[in-house]
């Protein structure tokens, strides 16, 4: 235990020295925020080759990452996607557990949660049912399963705070025009033609295209009732979006 926090002690004093050799260098710091199931995998993938001579310095985080965790005055980008795409697409990665790109075991809970439901239109229907315990259950599915469970809130923590950062907002891009929006970053980040999205389902971490993502109606509206205050997000992003 001693070691380990010695080696990471150790690490992050080689870190914070890199950064200030960046720093006297004139670099400035470009933090990629990951917000589950919005093309994160494949950006981070494209975004992590041939860029070691960029006028930036690209921070790759992970899911745990959030926005108070980037030091002011360092530039942030992210990318969003409809609530209700984003909570299908959740779905059904975490039923395959990640797989096949990763492996990450459902929790006791999200366990619990697929055994009770089977698909995407079950279960947002069931959130809003007459009978109380079926209702119960699936709210209690909705608020276990990784993704699904994740407000965009969680990485921007209240719209108070969000906007005292928008100095920071580099750039906000969209799963719905992921190759575009890619492109028009690429282009402000300066890199290489050569830096790509993979093409590949594994490698950007895909759901199969012949999954059934159709939804009815009911679980629809009642998708967007749940997910209202990230629709409100994306309203407020939009607003704000450096042009």
């Amino acid at each position: 235990m001693i070691k380990k926090r010695f080696r990471n002690a150790l690490s992050s004093i080689k870190q914070e020295a890199v950064r200030t050799v960046q720093k006297m260098q004139g670099k400035q710091f470009v933090h990629f925020l990951h917000i589950g199931k919005t093309g994160g995998t494949a950006i981070k993938h494209a975004m992590g080759q041939n860029t070691a001579d960029c006028d930036y310095v690209i921070n790759l985080h992970s899911h745990r990452v959030k926005l108070r965790d980037v030091p002011k005055g360092e530039h942030v980008v992210f990318f969003l996607r409809d609530p209700i795409s984003r909570f299908v697409s959740g779905f059904y990665s975490r039923q395959r557990q990640g797989q096949p790109r990763c492996f990450y075991r459902w929790s006791s809970e999200e366990k619990e949660a697929f055994e009770e439901f089977e698909s995407p239109d079950q279960l947002a229907i069931a959130i809003a049912s007459k009978n109380v315990e079926e209702k119960k259950r699936a709210c209690f599915a909705m608020e276990s399963i990784q993704h699904v469970r994740d407000s965009y809130w969680g990485w921007f923590e209240s719209e108070a705070y969000f906007k005292s950062r928008l100095s920071d907002v580099f750039f906000i891009g969209f799963q719905e025009s992921l190759l575009e929006d890619f492109g028009n970053l690429k282009t402000k980040l300066h890199l290489p033609e050569s830096v790509e999205l993979p093409q590949d389902n594994v490698l950007a971490h895909r759901n199969p295209a012949e999954l059934n993502k159709k939804l009815s109606e009911t679980a629809v509206e009642n998708l967007k009732d749940w997910y209202q205050k990230d629709f409100d997000f994306i309203d407020l992003c939009k607003e704000v979006i450096p042009k």
